[in-house]
């Protein structure tokens, strides 16, 4: 039985049309959406194993919804095993997720998500595919499919992967999108992960634990750590000192990235750059560093304002300036 919800279809040329999807190497001519086009936005791609071990659904399940928690739309193919498990856990978080189907939305796979997929477009997230509404699924379009996963994701967390796997495709097609690849390491042991643990050895980001995970929410969508941080206490006689203080006290779990003002990479701007970020510039001009080093630099050296959000800001302006840039293993560091 079909998902019941709003039904369109979006050309290259409609507004709606995600803008990341139009930048891939081979983009869909055309997307069939049942349910919210607003859930299609920039996200975190969370896809593993179908035959997932109990480790993998927990890790899919621990880490999509730390990312949903933070307004990250969670993307993934809809199958059994931690596809399955990443869409459950951001709608437990009550954040929107994206399936992209084989086949057509009409032509459901795996036919027993039924329900899931319901729930998806109930809780405003959305089913999508690239063949018309009937079109039945073929084993060459999941393949096809997996370009689209990675295109609209910022990243593709792998959670669980044998040898062989499809996975490792969605891996491909994220590289060749630009997008960063995440894995999380499994014992060497298990025959499940044989395939996360290669993708590791031949340079994928680690995610070994909750930090290293947030760190990387933190470079991709600027999504602070759910903590409250308070600026130092002033002289209370000072009250411009203490309109500051009070301004700078901020909430910052679900924080949207900063947008900065224009910047050019000409020298000037780059000197200028340069001299307003002082010790940061300075770092990582000389090597690169991961965040938590940055965000010792910025814990340091920030008086009355939030370091997370001081860090942020800075490493922006100073990607804008031309000083520094973004590594595919997470650190930033110098350009060229």
């Amino acid at each position: 039985m079909p998902v019941k919800g709003p039904r369109c279809e979006l050309a290259r040329d409609d507004a709606r049309f995600p803008a990341a999807l139009a930048r891939i190497p081979d983009p869909p001519k055309r997307l069939y959406v049942v349910g919210d086009t607003a859930a299609l936005q920039e996200g975190l791609a969370v896809v593993g194993a179908r035959k997932a071990t109990p480790y993998g659904i927990g890790c899919a399940t621990r880490f999509a919804q730390a990312a949903a928690e933070r307004g990250v739309v969670i993307i993934s193919g809809g199958a059994r095993g931690c596809d399955a498990a990443a869409h459950r856990a951001a709608l437990e978080a009550g954040a929107p997720t994206v399936v992209f189907l084989g086949g057509g939305c009409d032509e459901l796979y795996p036919a027993e998500h039924e329900s899931l997929f319901q729930r998806i477009v109930d809780g405003g997230g959305a089913l999508v595919s690239e063949h018309p509404w009937d079109r039945t699924p073929r084993p060459y379009m999941f393949r096809a499919r997996n370009r689209l996963i990675a295109g609209l994701a910022r990243a593709v967390l792998i959670v669980e992967a044998g040898l062989p796997s499809g996975t490792f495709s969605t891996a491909d097609e994220a590289l060749a999108a630009g997008r960063d690849v995440l894995v999380v390491p499994g014992a060497i042991t298990s025959p499940s992960s044989r395939g996360a643990n290669r993708l590791l050895h031949q340079g994928a980001v680690p995610i070994v634990d909750d930090e290293t995970f947030a760190d990387a929410l933190f470079s991709l969508f600027g999504c602070l750590k759910q903590e409250s941080w308070e600026a130092p206490a002033v002289d209370a006689s000072n009250s411009a000192g203490e309109e500051v203080v009070e301004s700078a006290r901020v909430s910052v779990g679900n924080s949207p990235p900063p947008t900065p003002a224009p910047a050019t990479r000409s020298t000037h701007a780059s000197r200028n750059a340069a001299e307003v970020l002082g010790p940061l510039a300075a770092a990582l001009v000389a090597e690169p560093l991961g965040m938590e080093e940055l965000f010792g630099i910025a814990r340091d050296v920030c008086i009355i304002a939030d370091p997370r959000v001081w860090l942020m800001e800075h490493l922006v302006e100073a990607e804008r300036a031309g000083l520094v840039t973004h590594y595919p293993d997470g650190r930033w560091g110098p350009v060229g």
